[in-house]
């Protein structure tokens, strides 16, 4: 408990520094008063970076995290294991200001393991990300909402020129913004772009580029690796190409075709394996209800006709799939991948058919928001466990404009 407090202290004195770095450069006073805290059983290397840092010398600076560096205790007196065990303990909120005092602190932030270390000790947290758009259809950004449904801050600025047709995904803790199509010039350019934001760090950062550019694509995270299937290609051809991601090696590597190129179509994971539904395809006379699945022990396709059209809107809550068809905005079909089989759930909606929703989930419940800020509808929760008839609540939640995508981060 003592050395959990003084990861803490130590946390509250590095964002009063921050905050103050301009007379900390200019004086010794701030790294007395640093040192005259409870915080100081922490080594002095780190003293010594952040002093570094701040007056400009960056004396420290190490970018590939030498064995040296790796092998300093996270924390003098304790193991790594129990050092790794206090710094899991930390609230979320916190992390980011946590991974800035050195940069082996930052390398265990920002680490798988960190997150494994923090669910074992019953610390994570769930925040809900949703990507809003102004009315004027111009202007996006982020924004955070925790388990309890208050808005936190939003994110910073995603990097990149603006997108549509992109896809996000969560692996790792991690949110990936993947390809899309960039109007640059006055033409539509598919890009191959790939960011990722890191939730504990609360930074963005580019990762390898696609190995071919793409829009309108099925993505899905399976058994932590992630993939993309289908869309447009760079001349606007449809593909049949897929492709998947490792995190451990940062690579994107081909892995066998679809049978046919298919496009706005979506994907989710179950049960080891990636299933992708709805959208078009080159074989298909209008809307395809085929759905591809594949195998990764086998690395092979095959094929159901038992699936969804034109989906506008979709979310996995436990095993099931919870999809909103473009023909049909009053009601959800729900695909439980245990049996194969679908059902539909009437939405509690009125007023205009037209207006589109976009699905979130927190805490094991599904959230319906408007996709057109001026419907004036307001955000609907969903509980799959409530007895029937109870199921449907209005949420407080309200966004600032209308909702493009959401995904939720556990870390």
């Amino acid at each position: 408990m003592i050395a959990i407090l003084l990861v803490l202290d130590f946390v509250q004195h590095l964002t009063y520094l921050k905050k103050n770095c301009r007379t900390f450069a200019n004086s010794k006073r701030w790294m007395l008063r640093l040192a005259k805290s409870p915080s100081l059983a922490f080594p002095l290397m780190v003293f010594k970076k952040m002093e570094a840092v701040v007056s400009g010398k960056k004396r420290m600076v190490n970018l590939d995290l030498s064995s040296r560096l790796l092998s300093e205790p996270l924390i003098p007196g304790l193991s790594d294991d129990v050092a790794k065990l206090c710094l899991a303990l930390v609230p979320r909120a916190s992390l980011p200001s946590m991974g800035r005092v050195c940069k082996r602190w930052r390398y265990v932030v920002q680490s798988k393991e960190f997150i494994t270390v923090r669910r074992l000790a019953g610390m994570p947290e769930e925040w809900l990300y949703v990507l809003t758009m102004d009315a004027g259809g111009k202007e996006s950004h982020w924004e955070v909402i925790d388990c309890l449904g208050h808005k936190l801050s939003s994110l910073p600025p995603m990097p990149g020129p603006v997108k549509t047709g992109f896809k996000v995904v969560v692996v790792d803790g991690k949110l990936l913004v993947i390809a899309g199509c960039a109007m640059i010039s006055g033409s539509h350019v598919a890009s191959s772009d790939v960011y990722q934001f890191d939730t504990c760090l609360n930074s963005w950062s580019r990762l390898a580029d696609l190995k071919e550019a793409r829009y309108d694509f099925a993505c899905a995270e399976v058994n932590g690796l992630v993939y993309v299937v289908g869309g447009h290609g760079g001349d606007g051809e449809s593909l049949s190409s897929a492709e998947v991601y490792d995190p451990e090696t940062g690579v994107w590597t081909f892995i066998q075709s679809l049978r046919r190129p298919r496009w706005g179509c979506f994907a989710s994971g179950f049960n080891g394996k990636l299933y992708v539904m709805g959208g078009r395809s080159n074989f298909t006379i209008g809307n395809s209800k085929l759905v591809d699945v594949y195998n990764p022990q086998c690395g092979s396709w095959c094929g159901s006709k038992n699936g969804v059209t034109m989906v506008t809107a979709h979310v996995e809550v436990g095993k099931k799939l919870f999809c909103i068809e473009w023909k049909n905005q009053r009601k959800m079909s729900v695909f439980n991948a245990e049996d194969d089989t679908w059902e539909v759930v009437a939405l509690p909606l009125s007023g205009s058919s037209r207006a589109g929703f976009q699905f979130g989930k927190l805490s094991g419940k599904l959230l319906l928001f408007s996709s057109q800020e001026e419907t004036g509808h307001s955000t609907l929760l969903y509980d799959p466990e409530a007895a029937p008839g109870r199921q449907w609540k209005t949420s407080e939640i309200k966004l600032s404009g209308s909702c493009v995508c959401s995904v939720t981060i556990i870390a």
